[in-house]
């Protein structure tokens, strides 16, 4: 065993300063600094202001759809203004709820949420954000704040808009309100795509949309004359509203153009628009209150998600619960990769020794299987230094940006270091690695160089992509068949148990699962120890698969 202890100090100490090892502990920080940072970046600067017209030929839409844009873009500065005020309030002062005019705890969870928006919008009422969407429109409610801020607080910089609606051009050669939409879509191509420009504030740029509306697009759906209708009442107004959907007169489409198939957040933003601003303008045709249907739809009955397995009087589902429940995939993930990173690492560790002789140097004063020991060992200690760093690292991260309103950040970080799931991960790792890096050992000890390793690799990557293919269904009936049988095969019990650690599994599958993987590990470490003991002083070709059987019945 003292042999072992020191080959596996050697492997730590020789792989600790390779430029593998560094890359591996900055991998997780970097990924998850450069995620947040990243998205943010593209959020904000990255993606360019999309510019686009509207055509509106039957002169009732352009403005109520320009009014809902602008109001949709003050209440998205307004989130972000109350962000800023949150992150620069003074102590005495955090957590406090004010009212609009002063500065409401926004939820940093729905920021930027169309549906959040929208929200904000109806509940705080259209003319309050009104006066914030011309320049200088948040000037007030920044001197009002300043007696909450630090003094290091800054100055809030208004988000610039990211649709931009702009007048047609002049020089179309055609009246585009009284042309046809196809007529008026080919005046507009070149603009489209990019052989004209368009002007603003004095610099040129580049239509990226054109939303063109025909003169006849809702009259289809204006309720008939008095007397032209077989129907009445309610029933009827609904017959004549949806009466050109359903038969052969159906209205002309809206067209919607544009080069970038990819980005759709402005025509989902339009064509939602252009249905509200329809159904309203109906209401007001069929003589409904408007003001009256929108308080019957932000009406909602109260419900409680409840879960029967918690104890009484906590039953509520909380946000934690949630996180908790799908915490696991995400532990799975890291657990994949690190398994396949450090087992990698072995496997190119061995082959290079191999192919340099050092193997003989080594074999010359330890046995094959103190040799095996030491290896598995030293690189085991390597794997667990690396999760104790990105583990370490992610609770910083978490602790950092954990605050009152960022509440999905503080529920994520208790739910991942106040519950069983960190020391289900450090036990699923370590079984999960020497049952892996056992065969990744005995492959690297019948190869001699990295190409020849492929091979065998291919049949371990298809065993291996099975976890990766199932980790998102299995917490949707973690105790059904699937989940079940993966637990009891010992390749993928690792993961499969890992997914379902938060959702409490039989003791029978949470206990026996564990027995069998142990005793599987025992069972792989002896198999691939004798193809170890014989293949690594071998040379030449890789040995066939009937050979390797006789070497694992023989043992030499």
């Amino acid at each position: 065993m003292r042999n072992a202890l020191m080959v596996a100090a050697r492997e730590y100490a020789e792989n600790a300063r390779t430029k593998g090892f560094w890359i591996g502990i900055l991998m997780v920080p970097v990924l998850l600094v450069g995620a947040v940072f990243v998205m943010r970046w593209l959020a904000s600067d990255a993606t360019p202001t999309r510019h686009y017209v509207v055509v509106d030929q039957t002169g009732r839409y352009e403005d109520a759809l320009q009014r809902r844009m602008d109001l949709r873009y003050a209440a998205s500065a307004f989130s972000s203004y109350s962000s800023w005020v949150q992150r620069n309030q003074k102590e005495e002062f955090k957590g406090v709820e004010v009212d609009l005019e002063s500065m409401p705890a926004m939820n940093l969870a729905d920021f930027n949420a169309d549906t959040f928006l929208d929200r904000l919008i109806e509940e705080q009422g259209e003319e309050k954000f009104e006066a914030l969407i011309e320049p200088g429109g948040f000037d007030e409610l920044v001197e009002q704040a300043r007696p909450r801020l630090v003094e290091t607080a800054g100055e809030f910089e208004v988000p610039r808009r990211f649709f931009r609606s702009l007048p047609l051009p002049a020089d179309l050669g055609i009246d585009p309100m009284t042309a046809k939409p196809d007529e008026v879509a080919e005046a507009l191509k070149p603009y489209l795509r990019g052989e004209k420009e368009m002007q603003v504030d004095g610099k040129p740029v580049q239509l990226f949309a054109a939303l063109i509306i025909p003169a006849e697009v809702d009259e289809h759906f204006d309720p008939l004359p008095e007397g032209e209708t077989e129907s009445s009442g309610v029933i009827g107004d609904v017959a004549d509203g949806i009466r050109a959907l359903t038969g052969a007169n159906q209205p002309p489409p809206v067209q919607y153009w544009s080069g970038n198939l990819a980005d759709s957040d402005l025509f989902e933003r339009l064509r939602g628009n252009l249905d509200r601003e329809l159904r309203q303008s109906q209401f007001v045709k069929r003589g409904i209150d408007v003001g009256l249907v929108a308080g019957v739809q932000r009406m909602a009955l109260p419900i409680k998600k409840l879960d029967p397995d918690k104890e009484t009087g906590k039953e509520e589902v909380s946000q934690a619960d949630v996180l908790r429940e799908n915490a696991p995939i995400g532990f799975v993930y890291i657990l994949w990769i690190s398994i396949m990173q450090v087992a990698s690492m072995l496997l190119n560790n061995t082959i290079e020794e191999k192919s340099n002789r050092i193997i003989e140097v080594l074999l010359s004063s330890v046995t094959a299987w103190e040799l095996m020991a030491g290896k598995l060992l030293g690189i085991a200690a390597i794997g667990l230094t690396m999760l104790l760093t990105w583990i370490a690292s992610a609770a910083a991260m978490l602790w950092y940006w954990a605050s009152p309103e960022a509440e999905a950040i503080t529920n994520l970080a208790s739910v991942i270091f106040d519950s069983t799931l960190l020391p289900a991960f450090v036990f699923y790792f370590l079984l999960g690695y020497f049952m892996y890096a056992s065969i990744f050992l005995a492959i690297g000890s019948i190869c001699n160089t990295i190409k020849e390793a492929q091979n065998f690799m291919g049949p371990v990557m298809m065993i291996m992509i099975v976890p990766i293919l199932t980790m998102a269904f299995i917490p949707k009936d973690p105790h059904g068949t699937l989940a079940t049988v993966l637990s009891w095969i010992p390749l993928y019990t690792p993961f499969v148990m890992m997914n379902r650690a938060a959702a409490d599994p039989p003791a029978f599958d949470l206990y026996g699962t564990a027995i069998m993987l142990v005793f599987a590990n025992i069972a792989m470490l002896w198999l691939c120890g004798r193809i170890f003991r014989t293949g690594i002083l071998r040379t030449g070709q890789p040995p066939r698969f009937k050979e390797l059987l006789g070497w694992l019945r023989r043992g030499d």
